[in-house]
């Protein structure tokens, strides 16, 4: 669970005790088990293209008074209830980070629409960068959830109730543009895909709405975040981007409440928004400092900017806006990119190989990797050292026979590594370049046989 303040408000505090509190959350227990009374943080965005709120939800539909009963079952006829769908596989689940996508409000006639409304949507998502170029770091799948009604309640208007499979509703906690559902229901049918890391529910609607969950692998569930969103509103997308951010890059909110007030803590663990002005984050060697003076994709350029993490006063963030901070513009800014990459490299594994890089195999057995596909930002190279001494000519090869490389046939005990860099010029922290950096390695066994190469 990351451990940003954003995460800290989302597993318990309520928001009015956070509008008195000057320093950091304290901590809190875990529960193995979902406590299904229990109320959660979530974040909304309460227009378009504006800035975000939080406050707490109900975890389960049950749980929200005047709502309809979960339903025990799908409705008859639901033939593709459950059924899971490749949106976007480009690796095994162990080396990928897994997006699950769950429709809501679709009958079991209307799931060809939810798959369209699946795929434009993610396309939306990854038309932001560094989604766009780290694509092949991810899973997609969809999972079909079939509704007994079309729609969701609270659409258009708070006294509609609809029977869904997973109990989305808009007019969540009294808030018209939050739209929340039954977490238990989502995860029973996330838990159909391999290995959910992120899920998102799309709520049949037209009208603009959605929320994030975080922090809920403290509740007891097998992921973290949840993003809800309406999906048939173009500006909707936005809110799953930011979400998705929170997890992956760890990310904390850039906007500020006016009622906050002054900071009067320490400095925060935070990424992207920290205490130091720009002259002593320069004088420091700290946070985003490598950043300052460059030109963003934001606009402008990337200094301290005061007001971040729910404060007004006291603590900066680096741009003066960003998809951080509001939902008007599709940019990360220079740090918060460089964090989300880190992020892909924190969750999934670019390089894989046959044989696996354990026990040891002879000096004529061929070694096949495979790169994850990454353009654009990424920036992707492949090298192959023999005993820790690289071996220029074989620069870029994913298929090698380390007789060939030059593992002599000695009949003593040699090495074979090889490494994936990124070195996209995105990265300027050397700690972010080592997470882009993925190594394997082999024992190899010369045969002794001196002279023999394999065919």
């Amino acid at each position: 669970m990351r451990t940003s303040r954003a995460a800290a408000i989302s597993v318990g505090l309520t928001l009015t005790a956070l509008l008195g509190a000057a320093v950091a959350a304290p901590a809190f227990a875990v529960d193995p088990e979902p406590t299904h009374e229990q109320r959660v943080g979530v974040e909304y965005f309460p227009q378009p293209g504006g800035e975000g709120r939080r406050t707490e939800v109900p975890l389960t539909t049950e749980a929200a008074t005047g709502r309809a009963a979960a339903r025990s079952a799908a409705p008859a006829g639901a033939t593709t209830d459950g059924q899971v769908g490749k949106l976007s596989v480009t690796g095994p689940s162990a080396d990928r980070l897994d997006v699950v996508i769950v429709g809501d409000g679709y009958t079991a006639g209307q799931q060809d629409a939810f798959h369209t409304a699946a795929a434009t949507k993610w396309a939306a998502i990854t038309g932001i960068e560094p989604y766009s170029s780290y694509q092949g770091l991810m899973n997609v799948w969809t999972v079909d959830a079939v509704s007994a009604e079309s729609g969701i309640s609270g659409d258009p208007s708070a006294d509609v109730t609809k029977d869904t499979a997973l109990g989305s509703y808009f007019w969540c906690s009294d808030t018209e543009r939050l739209i929340c559902a039954d977490i238990d229901k989502v995860a029973s049918y996330a838990a159909k895909a391999p290995e959910a890391d992120l899920v998102i529910v799309i709520s049949h609607s037209t009208k603009y709405g959605g929320a994030g969950y975080s922090g809920l692998e403290a509740e007891g569930y097998p992921f973290d975040g949840v993003s809800t969103l309406s999906s048939d509103n173009g500006q909707s997308s936005m809110i799953a981007a930011h979400e998705i951010a929170h997890s992956v890059g760890l990310l904390a909110d850039e906007y500020a409440y006016d009622s906050y007030g002054t900071w009067s803590g320490g400095e925060l663990p935070d990424i992207n928004s920290s205490t130091f002005t720009a002259e002593r984050m320069a004088a420091n060697r700290t946070k985003w400092y490598r950043w300052l003076g460059e030109s963003d994709p934001t606009g402008g350029t990337v200094g301290t900017y005061e007001g971040s993490s729910y404060y007004p006063f006291g603590i900066y963030r680096p741009t003066a806006n960003s998809l951080m901070r509001a939902l008007n513009i599709s940019d990360f800014n220079l740090p918060g990119r460089e964090a989300m990459i880190a992020g892909f490299y924190r969750e999934a594994n670019a390089l894989s190989s046959k044989p696996g890089a354990s026990g040891a195999i002879l000096r004529t057995r061929r070694i096949e990797v495979s790169q994850a596909e990454l353009t654009g930002l990424a920036a992707p190279e492949l090298s192959w050292y023999v005993d820790g001494v690289r071996v220029r000519r074989a620069q870029g090869l994913t298929s090698v026979v380390p007789a060939a490389l030059g593992v002599p046939a000695d009949g003593r005990t040699h090495t074979v590594r090889v490494e994936s860099v990124d070195r996209t010029e995105s990265v300027r922290d050397p700690r972010v370049r080592a997470e882009a950096t993925e190594k394997l390695t082999w024992t190899v066994k010369a045969s002794g046989r001196k002279g023999h190469e394999p065919r």
